[in-house]
């Protein structure tokens, strides 16, 4: 570091966040299964927008975001004038700890939690804090018990990442009414969509003051790559949130691209059917092999082996075979492997080396 030319207190803490890995030196069928993208990418409708989309380059987005709130408000049955847009959910995590945390403040969030929220903590220069999961699973008690009076902001994934556990919804009331007045809870919903009958916590966003809810284009509508999230929340957070926003923080591209997305039906059911029946069998046929998987309600299963050392070896063996999975050794899992739902081909693929892996550690 630089003499006399320093970052604010707790950047330099931060690790930088490694994306899912997407290629293999010397091949070229590489599958991809590391970072719970849509294995059927974007749809129809999305493709045609973004297309169309080309003649306007020259041109400023609107400020407002009107048209796509308008969608998301029809589509979900949400207040338009409270929702927020952002390049991916990651940017409203990051306008919340922008806006609510700082030098004093801490950030809670659960054991096994995206990484985004440490991050973003650090980066607004407040301590992270961290409570214990129970068995891979989000614990209330836990996160009631870690929280004091300089608690802010409290981040819970539900579904979570990398688990693909998730709390029930009177759980999720019973945090919130649980925090102190001045805390904040977060209910990151990028899987909420894969979780059948699950609103992502809209509803009770819509009753309380203290819970705002993202969400994301990045998953079940195959728009990873091109950056759109959103988050819901009471007047005044979305309000507060406005003002460190960027004014153009979302192209033309990206706002016309996820208005089409989300009007594309047929991609939605299609996506989700295939998902739900590919993900049971993949699960079904890891836990026959002995590899263990808790009851996941995203589009990825985790699946736990002996240990460290017999997971590597198993990425090893996926490695060769063209097949890339995510370890996450960084979110206190070394000895599991992250598993993106793919299409049929690629989940017989994985099933298949894990099969044949397995073998040689009888």
């Amino acid at each position: 570091m630089h003499k006399h030319i320093r970052p604010q207190p707790g950047i330099m803490d931060i690790a930088l966040y490694r994306g899912g890995s997407s290629k293999i030196a010397g091949r070229d069928d590489v599958v991809k299964l590391s970072s719970n993208e849509n294995p059927f990418g974007a749809g129809d409708l999305a493709r045609q927008a973004y297309a169309r989309a080309g003649h306007d380059l020259h041109r400023y987005p609107p400020t407002d975001h009107a048209n796509l709130r308008a969608a998301l408000a029809g589509h979900f049955g949400l207040d338009a004038t409270r929702i927020i847009c952002g390049a991916g959910s990651d940017e409203i995590i990051s306008f919340l700890c922008q806006a609510y945390a700082g030098p004093g403040d801490e950030v809670l969030y659960s054991q096994h939690g995206f990484l985004m929220y440490r991050i973003s903590a650090l980066a607004a220069g407040a301590t992270p804090v961290v409570a214990a999961e129970r068995d891979r699973t989000t614990d209330v008690d836990a996160l009631l018990a870690a929280v004091s009076e300089r608690t802010r902001l409290v981040f819970i994934a539900n579904p979570n990442n990398p688990t693909g556990t998730m709390i029930p919804l009177e759980d999720v009331a019973r945090l919130a009414k649980g925090l102190p007045k001045q805390a904040l809870l977060v209910l990151d919903g990028a899987y909420a969509e894969y979780a059948e009958g699950y609103d992502g916590g809209a509803a009770l966003v819509d009753t309380r003051q203290n819970v705002v809810m993202t969400r994301t284009f990045s998953k079940l509508f195959g728009l990873g790559g091109l950056r759109v999230g959103w988050g819901y929340g009471p007047q005044h957070v979305i309000d507060v949130l406005n003002r460190v926003r960027g004014p153009f923080n979302l192209s033309n591209v990206q706002l016309d691209v996820a208005e089409a997305a989300l009007g594309d039906a047929a991609h939605i059911a299609r996506s989700l059917s295939e998902n739900a029946r590919l993900r049971d069998w993949l699960a079904e046929k890891l836990n026959a092999l002995g590899v263990a998987t808790d009851l996941s309600l995203a589009n990825f299963v985790l699946a736990r082996f002996r240990d460290a050392e017999q997971a590597a070896a198993c990425n090893a063996a996926l490695m060769a075979e063209g097949l890339i999975v995510r370890q996450v050794e960084s979110y206190g899992l070394p000895h599991a492997l992250r598993i993106t739902v793919g299409d049929e081909s690629a989940c017989r693929r994985v099933a298949h080396v894990i099969g044949a892996f397995m073998e040689t550690q009888r």
